[in-house]
């Protein structure tokens, strides 16, 4: 063994290579001697295992190729561009929505250029960063004035913790939703230091349940929308409009939180309907917290609208700076909101309106180019289809509608033929991420965005 260790080039030796020096004018000599010496430990542990010089420790170049090829690898970025054809539009696990052009030309010039973040141009004067959006986003909803964070779930907790720390809150069983990473409602209201009052059953809250759990320490009426969830059946729940009745009884505010949160009637899309925010404020709600990265098409960020004093104390409450956006992100945020000032075009502007409102005829035009495109990439023991497919909007928007959709499908008489085809999707320079169901691989024409270049990929592979 001692006579195999001796084979192993020192790391002294190798810096005197012209390969050394050539890969240390491309990555720099601390990354080169760092990935030399992890090279050098894989060969002891496979001598050591094997009992035999590694292959590539028998010639330089060899071991210059392989050195090549791993600070190669870690240069590239491991959150690298897919093509989703999960079926699933909002993937979460994909990065959900794309932004539109507008959004990512507004983001990128925040990236390359000073911009007016928290500077009134007219007045000369600081301002606060939050008020271009929040300016817009009343204009949209109808509401006084708005407040961005990071996300919906740091929306509740910021109203929580401003107005409702060491008292109570109500809401009723049947909306303490969990979300995405066994992220629940109320380890946020734990978080924000209130209490949760539950009320009412899991299938049936009425007004009777909210009215008498009300007390003296009681901060808010409060109103999940279980937009990852359904109870169907012998069921019954109190509207936004009977709460803010009963809220305006006792004094108290009423904060819905409506997770995906649409400024447009999405039935008017042809879509499942959902909660529209303009209708929470119409009905009085004084806070209504949701998402910017769900159906709104834009960027992640938590938006919060309401009555002008309560979003004034949302700004001046230490966590806000803890959970604020920054340059990038509201830059996006605020050229998505303006595709909504032109209601009639939102469908071409926003990326995840134009995948869910895809006609049939155009998915199954898709699918054919589609299929004829992975023949060419496929053998004699693989079988394609196209075949009609059920889509989802996907991040907890609407789980239980499902929307016509067309799909290539793949099968093959061995199990593992479809689990190589997956792994050699995904070896693809932009991975082709699919589905299986019914013992056969999916790929959805609704997700997929970038049609035309994932066929371009599919011809040069």
């Amino acid at each position: 063994m001692q006579t195999l260790f001796r084979l192993i080039p020192s790391i002294d030796k190798l810096l005197k290579s012209q390969q050394a020096i050539d890969l240390i004018n491309k990555f720099g000599h601390q990354a080169f001697v760092s990935e030399a010496r992890n090279l050098i430990e894989e060969a002891r542990q496979q001598m050591v295992t094997t009992q035999k010089l590694p292959a590539f420790l028998e010639h330089e170049s060899a071991l210059f190729t392989k050195l090549s090829a791993k600070l190669q690898a870690i240069q590239q970025p491991q959150i690298k561009k897919v093509f989703n054809l999960t079926g699933t539009v909002l993937h979460t696990n994909l990065g959900r929505g794309l932004w539109s052009e507008a959004a990512i030309s507004a983001a990128t010039d925040a990236m390359r250029h000073n911009v007016a973040l928290e500077f009134d141009i007219e007045q000369g004067k600081r301002s606060h960063r939050d008020n271009a959006v929040s300016a817009l986003i009343a204009q949209l909803t109808g509401a006084e004035a708005a407040c961005v964070v990071n996300n919906n779930a740091a929306a509740v907790l910021l109203m929580l913790a401003t107005f409702a720390q060491g008292k109570e809150v109500i809401v009723s069983r049947g909306e303490l939703v969990e979300i995405g990473g066994a992220f629940r409602i109320p380890d946020i209201m734990q978080q924000a230091g209130c209490t949760l009052v539950e009320v009412g059953t899991t299938n049936r809250t009425h007004l009777k349940d909210y009215r008498n759990a009300i007390n003296e320490n009681t901060a808010f009426l409060m109103k999940v929308h279980t937009s990852n969830y359904q109870i169907q059946g012998f069921t019954s729940s109190v509207s936004e409009e009977e709460l803010v009745e009963l809220g305006n009884e006792f004094n108290l505010a009423v904060i819905s939180d409506l997770g995906s949160g649409s400024l447009t009637n999405m039935a008017q899309l042809n879509l499942p309907a959902e909660p529209m925010v303009q209708e929470k404020v119409a009905a009085g709600v004084d806070l209504v917290s949701f998402s910017g990265d769900k159906l709104l098409g834009g960027p992640q960020a938590g938006i919060i609208v309401g009555k002008k004093a309560q979003i004034e104390a949302l700004q001046a409450h230490p966590l806000k700076r803890v959970l604020r956006c920054d340059k990038v992100i509201l830059s996006a945020l605020e050229a998505t909101l303006r595709h909504y000032l032109f209601p009639e075009k939102l469908t071409e502007a926003l990326p995840t309106l134009h995948l869910l409102t895809q006609p049939l005829y155009v998915l199954k035009l898709k699918a054919e180019q589609l299929k004829q495109a992975l023949s060419k990439h496929l053998t004699a023991e693989f079988s394609l289809q196209i075949e009609d497919s059920l889509a989802q909007i996907g991040s907890g928007a609407l789980p239980m509608e499902t929307l016509a959709s067309v799909a290539v499908t793949i099968s093959a008489e061995k199990q593992s033929d479809l689990l190589a085809l997956e792994q050699r999707f995904k070896s693809f320079r932009c991975p082709i991420i699919g589905r299986f169901a019914q013992q056969k691989f999916w790929l959805d024409l609704r997700s997929v965005a970038q049609f035309e270049l994932l066929i371009t990929m599919l011809e040069r592979e």
